[in-house]
């Protein structure tokens, strides 16, 4: 049982399917193309900080993998979600729960492309690699999707590692393994994901509410959530910054994320302190909106001060 109801809306009102209708369009929206940029960029990342090389060939055909793999979890996704993605505003328009694709359709979409995606980087790549693209949509569709994102407020902590794996796939397509650099930028993916999610959440609360989605101001409270996103934001900056002492980023990057950390550190602490009115809104969609900002500059960085150290 979901530790929210689940509104009677969601069998309601039923959605009239038309087989065999969905244009190369829809068929893409049920990739979560803005998701899978983020993979492919963070996955790239991974593989270039990676001791070693991959053949430019061999390398594009493990990141069109590992896209292909980003984007089936995303069908799957919608495929299990559409009774609550008809219901949220956010949502509503995704293919399914407009009409344009049956959701057998887009299992058979989803299905399809997990396994060709697994299959194509382990023959192709390596099996490691292969592996572990297999466990992430795993994890992303049934351990997230299908029980964590209706059973408990810790759905976006738990579940958020199948988006943070992306770059340990990239540097595991290298080496056919993983290590602490790889496993920290998992850590600062890992990290990032509650608070740029629960401050989405804030200004979406209502959305998830009437979905019977347990998110954390739905079940905790605003106040909380506040709280929380403060706290991941406490231990995510300095974890972001790392690199630098660890060895595998350069002093610019050491300095730049530093102001960054500041200014997400800023963004944090001004919505936990302001909760009332559209003060508080704003200062949510402000975080939300940084937030991807913040994580790109990051991992930009890294790209940059590999790409310069393998030049000289």
């Amino acid at each position: 049982m979901s530790l929210v109801e689940r509104p009677d809306t969601m069998i309601d009102d039923p959605v009239t399917w038309q087989g065999g209708m969905g244009s190369v369009g829809d068929y893409v929206a049920l990739l979560k193309p803005r998701v899978m940029s983020l993979v492919i960029f963070t996955a790239f990342v991974g593989m270039m900080l990676a001791p070693g090389s991959l053949h430019p060939v061999v390398a594009g055909v493990a990141l069109l993998c590992i896209a292909i793999g980003a984007g089936a979890s995303g069908a799957l996704n919608m495929w299990y979600d559409a009774d609550i993605d008809r219901i949220m505003s956010r949502t509503a328009k995704r293919p399914i729960p407009a009409g344009k694709i049956t959701p057998d359709e887009a299992l058979a979409f989803g299905m399809t492309l997990s396994i060709g995606s697994v299959v194509m980087l382990g023959l192709l790549v390596n099996w490691f690699a292969g592996a572990f693209l297999a466990f992430t949509i795993f994890f992303y569709a049934v351990i997230y999707t299908m029980w964590l994102k209706r059973s408990t407020p810790q759905n976006i902590v738990i579940g958020g590692a199948a988006g943070a794996f992306p770059p340990m796939i990239g540097w595991a397509s290298v080496t056919g393994s993983v290590s602490l650099e790889s496993v920290i930028l998992f850590l600062i993916i890992f990290m990032w994901t509650p608070p740029h999610f629960w401050a989405l959440a804030l200004f979406k609360s209502n959305d998830y509410r009437q979905a019977g989605v347990p998110m954390l101001p739905v079940v905790a409270g605003e106040d909380a959530t506040r709280t929380q996103i403060l706290l991941y934001s406490l231990v995510l900056v300095p974890l972001a910054i790392s690199p630098w002492p660890l060895g595998f980023a350069g002093p610019v990057y050491g300095v730049v994320a530093t102001a960054l950390g500041a200014g997400f550190l800023g963004l944090a602490w001004r919505v936990y302190r302001l909760r009332e009115g559209d003060a508080a809104r704003k200062a949510a969609v402000r975080l939300f909106s940084f937030s991807i900002l913040y994580l790109f500059l990051l991992f930009a960085l890294l790209l940059g001060e590999s790409l310069v150290t393998r030049m000289m």
